[in-house]
């Protein structure tokens, strides 16, 4: 059998970053070059129906054990695309046999791991590490999953474990919201699914945030500065002004847990034109909602003094909290739970400060909560991940398989 790393390997030479500014289906092209990968490979694993649509969803069966037909039919899901950010040129992975817990430093880059910051690394002391030279993402978010599940299938065949129906979908996109968009629940055919898409492989989730995004823009008035007064309205100085009136100590530096932010994503500005990208987000769907409220009731006020039309708000849901969901199913969360102790590992349930394509599909009809991957760090130069993490979480996937078909 090949080990999930192995897979991983291979799957990050491949570039998909997704590109939020684009309007085409997939959002990259580069997408369709794994995709086209990984239905090749799921058809040599015995996925003899596995394809990939136009819009460039992976989706693939396989046919229950003899005798396991009426067994519940399971899913597992991860996404193909990454980031954009450090994902300008192919990625280069490190392997650090035998990690010693220490700081690490990422190739030539300048850049190092330091167990300050990432206080969980002396615990990955014996492992083997794979990190980035420092100048890419890793691509762990998320072929990681996309590793293991692949790797759990060969496993399933190899071992001859029974099994009921099982479902195998890979997503477009997640990482610009839009994984879920075009997802063909019916066709995937489960009745639930896990994704595969977080962080450490004792990681067990269903708790996300609501979440939205908000785009504003300012419309200023330019007149030469020495004749301006009570006449120019300065764009650039009207977004500074939005951003101040927003609640103090209400960002990701300064919340964790289930507390709720507002995130300045990005920000440009002239005198005649400024535009502000925030994202909203809250576990509590009360407080959520006015969130969205309060930044409503300030674009309102810069229009009472500065004029009507000087700011336009659009807000756009993205996902919602899919804990209302899962709770109508807990087994999910049971089994995967026992899952985990079957392998020596203890379940760690915390509220994800974000989303997974998970969310979206609970509310299309697919209850789907999320598993840990093994990996840490995501989004960035930082981002690392241990081949016995892997594999730890290939036993997991395997242990849920096995409890199902019980």
């Amino acid at each position: 059998m090949e080990r999930a790393y192995e897979r991983f390997l291979r799957y990050v030479a491949v570039p998909t970053a997704s590109d939020e500014e684009s309007t085409t289906v997939p959002t990259t092209q580069t997408q369709f070059v794994l995709a086209h990968k990984l239905v090749e490979e799921m058809k040599g694993l015995g996925i003899s129906d596995a394809e990939v649509d136009e819009q460039c969803y992976v989706y693939g069966h396989i046919p229950a054990s003899k005798g396991y037909e009426q067994k519940p039919q399971i899913g597992f899901i991860a996404h193909m695309d990454t980031v954009s950010d450090f994902a300008e040129h192919q990625v280069q992975p490190i392997i650090h046999e035998n990690y010693d817990g220490s700081d690490v430093e990422l190739g030539s880059s300048g850049r190092k791991l330091e167990t300050k910051i990432f206080t969980h690394l002396p615990k990955l002391a014996g492992r083997s590490l794979i990190t980035t030279d420092g100048t890419t993402i890793l691509g762990a978010d998320d072929k990681a999953g996309i590793a293991e599940i692949l790797t759990l299938v060969e496993r399933l065949t190899a071992e001859n474990i029974p099994h009921g129906p099982i479902s195998v979908g890979f997503t477009p996109d997640e990482e610009v919201g839009q994984g879920a968009d075009h997802f063909d629940v019916e066709r995937f055919g489960a009745a639930f699914a896990y994704t595969v898409d977080g962080g450490s492989e004792d990681e067990l989730e269903y708790e996300n945030f609501n979440a939205s995004e908000a785009k504003i823009d300012v419309t200023g008035f330019n007149v030469h500065p020495g004749s301006s007064k009570d006449i120019m309205t300065n764009a650039a100085v009207v977004a500074m002004e939005i951003n101040e009136a927003l609640p103090k100590g209400q960002t990701p530096r300064d919340t964790e847990g289930y507390e709720g932010f507002f995130h300045l994503e990005s920000m440009s500005g002239t005198v005649e034109k400024a535009t502000l990208s925030y994202i909203i987000r809250d576990h509590d769907e009360a407080a959520f909602t006015r969130r969205e409220q309060i930044l409503t009731e300030i674009c309102d006020r810069m229009n009472e003094k500065y004029g009507a039309g000087t700011v336009k708000l659009t807000i756009r849901e993205q996902y919602r909290n899919m804990a209302e969901k899962i709770k109508e199913c807990f087994h999910l969360i049971e089994n995967a739970g026992q899952a985990m102790r079957n392998v020596g590992l203890e379940p760690v349930t915390l509220p994800i400060r974000g989303g997974t394509d998970g969310a979206r599909l609970s509310f299309m009809g697919l209850p789907c909560p999320n598993l840990g991957t093994g990996a840490y760090a995501g989004h960035g130069p930082y981002e690392h991940i241990t081949i016995e993490g892997m594999d730890k979480t290939v036993d997991v996937l395997t242990e849920i398989v096995k409890i199902y078909a019980k």
